[in-house]
């Protein structure tokens, strides 16, 4: 477990469900022991998710909090994660996300059937709707 801790930020949750597999018998003893030697450290883990996930997939704060909860990571450090997340750079990404859904949707006619088929793709990207709406207004104007 040492050598994939060391390759990649690992959770509790995900080294306990690869024990678990393994049929290690003290996966618990085992993954304080990682923690303790630094191997995992769910504040490092939580604020490379969100950076991975925000700037190379494009997922918008709400999508990444919502994840890192499922991995059961504590909110104060869900927080201070997604504190670190560029806005500017995620504004960005999600300007170049409407843009390459609105090429997709040329052929549709109605303005409203495109700009609620753009919403609901942004809010399953975990974007808020108010940032949305900001972005897609300017869109629309510019083009």
């Amino acid at each position: 477990m040492r050598g994939i801790c060391s390759r990649k930020e690992c959770c509790r949750q995900e080294i306990s469900a690869k024990l678990e597999k393994l049929e290690v018998e003290d996966v618990a003893g085992a993954v304080e022991l990682l923690c303790k030697e630094g191997f995992i450290d769910e504040r490092r883990y939580a604020r490379a998710f969100a950076r991975d996930k925000s700037s190379l997939q494009g997922w918008g704060s709400l999508k990444i909090k919502l994840a890192l909860q499922r991995k059961g990571i504590d909110s104060d450090v869900i927080s201070a994660a997604l504190g670190e997340i560029d806005t500017e750079a995620a504004s960005v990404k999600l300007e170049s996300l409407l843009r390459a859904k609105l090429r997709t949707l040329r052929k549709e006619e109605d303005a409203s059937a495109r700009r609620a088929k753009v919403l609901r793709y942004a809010l399953g990207r975990g974007y808020g709707y108010e940032q949305i709406n900001k972005v897609y207004n300017d869109i629309v104007r510019t083009d």
